[in-house]
């Protein structure tokens, strides 16, 4: 695979599908001149995220896009040579879903339905039931979406399935219950960048983190977008603010080197675990 320029987004995004549109076609201009070839846009980048957990308002909701649908065609289209991945509310038979789709000019290369949801996000989404990794132009790729992260198994079961890059899709707030006067001294904040750097360390993987920005309801999203080593070292941030986390890495000597001496999943011991 060699050597590729990884971005991680922290934006905000609401309701307007139309807008969320063209501040995606923005970043992903950016992301083009700074020579990004995966780009790792936020989890609800179009349509929003829903505005509270406790008691979501069904007019409220962002709306459900079908996955063949007009949106993700024309994220598609923007992208070109650059794989992206980005977040919306799928419209399903099943669903809908929190999803993660990962496209390209040539259309979709993987789509990721979010699995763990954190209480009352059941009365807005279903359930996703899979993880799985993909071949893409970059390289085998794995998504996750917000909560998932917070469980080793996720990101393990990826990498067990030949991820070497694993984005985590987010539109993670401050802590609800018990903000802090700063954020660098939130709970959820510290949690936030715990979880991206041992979901990196674990499993000897590059981790991709985008994040929303802003407020909707009650909620006030973190940003804290970033690139993260196979060695849990960041590589690349945009802390609170807006932005693109820029970092070159090549994946395969990076993920050679720190599992050259210890690898985590071959010296697994499954036959232990309970």
């Amino acid at each position: 695979m060699g050597s590729i320029r990884i971005g991680a987004v922290a934006a905000a995004f609401g309701r307007d599908v139309e807008a969320a549109l063209a501040r995606v076609a923005t970043l992903i201009e950016h992301a083009r001149r700074s020579g990004v070839d995966l780009l790792v846009l936020p989890d609800a980048a179009l349509g929003g995220y829903i505005p509270e957990f406790a008691d979501p308002d069904p007019a409220e909701l962002p709306p459900a896009l079908d996955r063949d649908g007009p949106e993700l065609r024309k994220v598609a289209e923007m992208a070109g040579e650059m794989v992206v991945c980005i977040g919306f509310r799928e419209a399903a038979e099943t669903g809908p879903y929190n999803t993660a789709a990962c496209v390209c000019g040539d259309g979709l290369l993987g789509l990721h339905r979010k699995v763990h949801q954190p209480a009352g996000e059941d009365r807005v989404y279903a359930a996703g039931g899979v993880f799985g990794a993909f071949d893409t132009p970059v390289g085998r790729l794995g998504m996750l979406v917000d909560y998932d992260k917070t469980f080793p198994e996720s990101a393990r079961t990826l990498a067990l399935d030949g991820a070497e890059v694993v984005a985590c899709l987010s539109a993670w707030p401050t802590s609800i219950t018990n903000r802090a006067p700063r954020m660098a001294q939130d709970r959820q904040s510290r949690l936030f960048d715990l979880y991206d750097r041992s979901r990196a360390a674990e499993n000897q993987v590059v981790l991709v983190s985008s994040n929303q920005t802003g407020t909707i309801g009650r909620m006030r999203f973190l940003g804290q977008a970033k690139v993260v080593g196979p060695d849990g070292e960041i590589l690349a941030r945009t802390w609170a603010k807006a932005g693109i986390a820029v970092a070159e890495v090549d994946v395969e000597k990076p993920l050679g080197a720190v599992r050259k001496v210890l690898s985590h999943l071959t010296e697994r011991r499954p036959e232990t675990y309970r």
